[in-house]
């Protein structure tokens, strides 16, 4: 209704009014919750980014330490596998003097006889020694192949470990994007895999 040019409000339109203003209140609102509910998570997800990056590269570091490792103890065990077939050709030498001995001492007349068993008793006593120590150069061989063996079974949980959390940080990434709520359990399924691969890793299993 209008009087003079001046607009008379009536109780329809104050209603109206007022149920227009609440409900842009009440929009502001949402819009406000929402911005902080998407905001607080993409903070928790960078921070689990930031923290899963840092635990990736000391796995990566972990592995790489762990295949170099690997590698030394298989070059030890091929040197002393070396030093031990050197050290059996050796004894085979003493073994064929020896054998030469006790055939000249043989054939030697009864005077000669006590001088080649001399000589056999001597190949025989350095044998002994040498097949000691060829022994025991067999033995450090195969224990440096098993402990190569082992260090490159931890590289290889290591390497795996690593592996999951590089998948979880690119879940997060999509997570970050797309904001699907089921990358973000994703991202942190993949994530605990990893960690529980590295525990395995740390505990040599």
């Amino acid at each position: 209704m209008s009087s003079g040019g001046f607009h008379v409000h009536g109780p329809h339109d104050h209603a109206v009014e007022h149920a227009a203003q609440g409900h842009g209140h009440g929009d502001d609102h949402a819009a406000s919750h929402g911005s902080e509910g998407g905001g607080s998570s993409m903070s928790k997800i960078a921070m689990f980014t930031a923290i899963v990056a840092t635990v990736g590269a000391i796995f990566a570091y972990m592995g790489g330490a762990t295949q170099a490792n690997a590698g030394l103890l298989k070059n030890d065990a091929a040197i002393k596998k070396t030093e031990a077939s050197n050290q059996w050709n050796y004894f085979q030498s003493k073994s064929t003097k020896q054998s030469l001995a006790e055939l000249a001492r043989d054939l030697a007349p009864e005077d000669r006889k006590a001088a080649y068993q001399a000589k056999v008793d001597r190949y025989e006593s350095e044998k002994n020694e040498i097949k000691v120590a060829a022994e025991k150069l067999e033995a450090d061989s195969h224990k440096f192949d098993r402990q190569s063996e082992e260090q490159m079974h931890q590289h290889h949980r290591w390497a795996q470990a690593t592996t999951a959390l590089q998948v979880a940080i690119a879940l997060a990434a999509i997570a970050l994007l797309t904001k699907k709520k089921w990358l973000e359990y994703g991202m942190y399924g993949v994530a605990g895999i990893g960690i529980a691969v590295g525990a395995l890793a740390t505990l040599h299993i």
